[in-house]
């Protein structure tokens, strides 16, 4: 008599679950959890566990599961972490699904257990016997069965429940198990299972040739090990023993390098010692070894930890530059305090001499790290950065990494010189090639071509040198952090020259502090009389010649006294100055005001002539002046003809009058803006004959309604107009925020007035009594506030003089 009940469905996901057996699953899913909870509330705690037919879908309806289960009392319910509960349930007979609901929250339906129909018992036996002989061939010693289930099998004596649990143990589709558990045919599924038995027994067959084959395979590489060392034995016999592949060996275990670069390394060590030494790839392995094993992977140094240390080592080593120390103590504090950061990528821009590359020798030994210097003037191969690949004959990695393998650690200090010198042709642009080791998101990962596996940089603390920003491609420039250095002035000079370089050169011509006393007189005679520059260098060859001279006395004359060295010793022992003030120059002119200039070796003067000329109204501009310059002169002179009543000008006279504007050292190339103001001035004097004072000079850039816009390079402007001597300097007002920068002695010698209108320029330019003979009485035009413009990139220096 079959039996029908109303019972829970549980929908069982890559499984089917079989009579007489133990179905252990985790349920997890609202709707099992409540049918496991509605039957254990019954008194025989029965469910039908249905297959579900799609294994990963999470939300079913009725006809996502096979009709045909398993009818399963509950035995066991544990609680596990995550709301899920582990359930162990025992098989006890086939059902068929029938109206199907799921009308609680859980799905339930009617289950009709399924008849089983017998056929001829003879024939059921002689299956049954195959079939367990198969098994016991095929499952007895290869672990697929447990003993359990295998003892469980053998002394089974009824066919269908045999099959039942052949079938749940048994590793086939699940399909095939599905279609098993429908079929009520008993010969029909001891046929499904004979089939089934015969394909796991092929199975296994071909799974025990393939072990036989691995077996073998591993064999025969213990005999390739034991002609190996045998090899070995005659090659110490011969005298050539082999012992580099050892030792290489030997040193990649040792290097402490990255796992997968660790492997690579190996399997060249393994093929160099399959290979002659004679054969061109051997020294080619060689060579890619050494260069690995000589890069630093995890050696580091331990940086100062004292900020007083640091920044006393840095002030011993150099005068003034506190824009950069600042910065360095700063990285040095927030080191301190996280204990790890990524290293800045700093760009040091200022005129030659200015210390740039030493500081960056005090910034290491302040830090207590290895430093490593790249000059990067006049490199034009984008390998020199990156390295060549090993296929070229000679390949080496690039300079980065062959700084990284002199310096010995992974933080070093690493000064990348004359960045602003790089070039490129057609072997490509090292200046793109360096975008990857300056940029600190990416050189943690910068991957020569030679070495061709990741290196860390980001320890590394790159600072780069440069003259000026201008030929320093854009995406290069925004990765570094950009501090600009200016140049000196006359008494960082002499306190520059009595601290550093007396000593210093001193000690380069083998005389003592006993042997020559230079007093700062003597040392400002120098700087003013002998140098034009920003930085230091002249003054220190300039030191350095004396030192000579006065070593030559000493040694003809080891008994001489101490040389007392002041302004006239100077001129004795190396000859008059080169540069004096001129006076002439400095006097009042008719058609000439002085200019300031930015350069890239520091500040200078120029002085732009005007002439006017018969002619028929052009304009003539000399001096290999660039085109912002000509536009420049241009706008002065549309001011001035549109003002021409108010300056006393007959307007018939720009028809017929040529006006000529030369700016001096025809040969160097000049450019930018901010000599507007200047050009006006001298044009102005030259159409009304007014003197210009020659003892003042003058920056900014004009526009056609006369405002003056700010402009860049004030500092080295000022020193440069102070050098010859001018006391006075007219700034635009949008600079006026600037002068709280400048050295307090360069605001004590030289007044600075700030204007935003061209005439505010022609009050103070022009000599007063001669102004007043040519242009008609006015009233001083009131000075209107100017806003302050933003700096173009273009222009950082203004007026430019390309030396």
């Amino acid at each position: 008599m079959t039996r029908t009940n109303i019972l829970p469905v549980i929908p069982l996901r890559g499984r089917v679950a079989f009579p007489h057996n133990l179905i252990s699953f985790e349920a997890g899913r609202e709707m099992t959890l409540k049918a496991i909870e509605r039957a254990s509330l019954t008194e025989d705690k029965q469910v039908l566990v249905c297959t579900q037919k799609v294994t990963e879908q999470d939300d079913i309806a009725a006809s996502d599961f096979y009709p045909v289960g398993c009818v399963a009392r509950i035995k066991q319910i544990s609680r596990i972490p995550g709301g899920a509960v582990r359930v162990v349930c025992e098989g006890l007979y086939r059902a068929r699904a029938r109206e199907i609901g799921a009308d609680e929250g859980y799905f339930c339906a009617v289950a009709d257990e399924m008849e089983i129909k017998r056929g001829d018992y003879v024939l059921e036996e002689a299956y049954l016997r195959t079939a367990k002989a198969i098994v016991k061939e095929a499952f007895s010693d290869n672990g697929k069965f447990p003993k359990e289930t295998l003892l469980k099998m053998e002394r089974c004596q009824d066919a269908d429940e045999y099959m039942d649990i052949a079938f749940f143990a048994m590793r086939v589709k699940l399909e095939i198990k599905q279609q098993s558990l429908e079929e009520t045919d008993i010969v029909k599924r001891l046929q499904l299972l004979e089939r089934c038995l015969n394909d796991e027994l092929e199975i296994a067959k071909l799974e025990k040739k393939i072990s036989a084959s691995v077996r073998q395979s591993i064999d025969k590489s213990q005999k390739e090990y034991f002609l190996r060392e045998q090899l070995k034995a005659i090659h110490t016999e011969l005298g050539d023993n082999g012992k580099e592949e050892d030792e290489y060996r030997a040193k990649v275990l040792a290097a402490c390098l990255p796992q997968e670069l660790e492997v690579k390394c190996l399997k060249e060590v393994d093929r160099l010692g399959k290979m002659q030494s004679s054969a061109p790839e051997y020294t080619v392995i060689v060579n890619y070894l050494d260069q690995v094993l000589s890069l630093p992977w995890t050696a580091e140094t331990a940086d100062t930890e004292s900020l007083e240390d640091c920044e006393r080592v840095l002030e011993a080593d150099h005068f003034g530059l506190d824009k950069i120390k600042e910065r360095i103590l700063e990285y040095l504090a927030v080191l301190k305090l996280t204990g790890s950061m990524k290293a800045p990528i700093l760009c040091l821009v200022g005129p030659p001499g200015v210390g740039k590359t030493s500081i960056a020798q005090s910034i290491a030994r302040a830090l207590g790290r290895k430093f490593v210097r790249m000059s990067l003037g006049g490199v034009r191969d984008e390998a020199e950065i990156r390295g060549h690949r090993r296929t070229y004959i000679g390949a080496m990695p690039g300079r980065i990494m062959y700084g990284m393998k002199n310096a010995g650690s992974i933080n070093p200090v690493f000064l990348l010189d004359e960045i602003d010198k790089i070039t490129s042709d057609m072997h490509g642009d090292p200046a793109a090639a360096l975008l990857e080791a300056l940029d600190p998101e990416q050189n943690s990962t910068f991957r020569d071509r030679f070495i061709e596996y990741p290196y860390d940089l980001s320890k590394v603390l790159f600072i780069a040198t440069a003259n000026s920003l201008e030929t320093i491609p854009a995406p290069l420039r925004d990765r570094m952090e950009i501090i600009e250095l200016s140049g000196y002035t006359l008494e960082e000079k002499v306190e520059i020259g009595k601290r550093y370089l007396v000593p210093k050169q001193l000690a380069a011509n083998g005389l003592t502090d006993e042997a020559a006393e230079f007093s700062s007189a003597a040392l400002g005679f120098m700087v003013e009389g002998y140098t034009r520059e920003a930085g230091v260098r002249s003054l220190e060859r300039t030191i350095g010649s004396v030192c000579r001279k006065i070593a030559v006395k000493r040694a003809k004359n080891k008994k001489s006294s101490r040389q007392k060295v002041d302004a006239a010793a100077v001129k004795t022992l190396i000859g008059a100055p080169k540069f004096t003030i001129d006076e002439a120059a400095l006097a009042p002119q008719v058609g000439a005001a002085v200019g300031l200039a930015w350069t890239a070796v520091g500040g200078t003067t120029l002085t732009v002539e005007a002439v006017t000329l018969s002619g028929k109204g052009e304009v003539k501009l000399t001096g290999k002046l660039g085109e912002v310059m000509k536009e420049s002169a241009l706008a002065a002179l549309g001011y001035i003809r549109s003002h021409a009543e108010e300056y006393g000008i007959d307007k018939e006279l720009f028809a017929k009058t040529d006006l000529h504007i030369h700016v001096p050292e025809g040969a160097t190339p000049k450019d930018g803006p901010s000599a507007g103001i200047t050009m006006a001035t001298a044009a102005l004097s030259a159409f009304t004959g007014a003197k210009v004072r020659g003892d003042l000079a003058m920056t900014g850039e004009i526009t056609l309604r006369g405002k003056v816009l700010p402009i860049g390079g004030l500092k080295e402007k000022a020193l440069a107009a102070r050098r010859v001597g001018i006391k006075t300097v007219v700034v635009p007002q949008g600079n006026e925020k600037d002068l709280a920068g400048l050295p307090s002695v360069l605001k004590e010698e030289v007044q600075f007035l700030p204007v935003s209108d061209v005439k505010e320029v022609f009050e103070v330019a022009f000599i007063k009594e001669e102004k007043a003979k040519t242009a008609k009485p006015r009233k001083k035009a009131e000075a209107k506030p100017m806003p302050v413009l933003p700096q173009r990139n273009g222009d950082r220096d203004g007026m430019r003089c390309k030396k």
